[in-house]
């Protein structure tokens, strides 16, 4: 049976959901698992603030639970594709399929490829957020440091500006925090890994990639939780 595996964008920017889409396309292989984007068009614009992944958990929880009606056993798997992992534990409560969160999935990948993690974050507010996943995942032992861009979900759209923060910040962490692997710590900044990887020298992982390639190979392998 074809499954499908379900990258969900928990807000409702849908230049977001399209610009990882298109990333995900290395991992649309002969022999795998469709991979098909969706877009929460009740979330807000930018899951920015506690109170944004809040908000988002239940309605997760009923777009999962009635993907997983809808399409059955063709449903392979589910994907949160938002760097603060909203609604994660919830999700994986109604349904048997694997749930992969990319901020989890992205900062297990980036301890295969480097020591010292740096991890770009959209802005200041975010980092004490993901700083409380980071210590409750026991990431925080990894962390050579996380800056922001200062840039809402929104404007990540506004590719010269994006591409200026990016290195900018990223050269920080290379160069100042010794981080010799990044992470970017939003899934709006898909379509900048290829680049900013050339640019820096040293592996850049983008996590919504990360958590389906994941995905995939559970898909593939017939792995399911317990």
């Amino acid at each position: 049976m074809d499954r499908t595996i379900f990258v969900i964008n928990p807000n409702s920017t849908q230049a977001v959901t399209a610009a990882f889409d298109t990333a995900l396309d290395p991992l649309r292989v002969a022999g795998g698992p469709k991979i098909v984007s969706v877009t929460l068009e009740e979330g807000p614009p930018g899951v920015q603030t506690q109170m944004d992944v809040e908000s988002v958990t239940l309605p997760l929880a009923r777009l999962v639970r009635a993907l997983d009606a809808q399409h059955g056993d063709a449903a392979g798997g589910f994907v949160i594709a938002c760097f603060s992992d909203p609604g994660l534990h919830a999700v994986r409560e109604v349904t048997r399929k694997p749930v992969l969160g990319i901020s989890e999935c992205g900062m297990l990948t980036a301890m295969t490829l480097g020591q010292r993690i740096g991890v770009i974050a959209i802005l200041r507010q975010s980092i004490s957020r993901h700083a409380r996943f980071f210590g409750a995942s026991g990431f925080t032992g990894r962390i050579a440091a996380e800056l922001p861009l200062e840039l809402g979900v929104v404007e990540l759209s506004d590719e010269t500006r994006t591409r200026e923060r990016l290195l900018d910040v990223g050269r920080r962490l290379r160069d100042d925090h010794q981080s010799d692997v990044v992470v970017l710590g939003c899934a709006g900044m898909a379509a900048y890994r290829d680049w900013l990887q050339d640019e820096l020298g040293i592996p850049v992982v983008e996590p919504t990639q990360a958590a389906t390639g994941m995905a995939v190979a559970r898909v593939l392998l017939g792995w399911h939780r317990a």
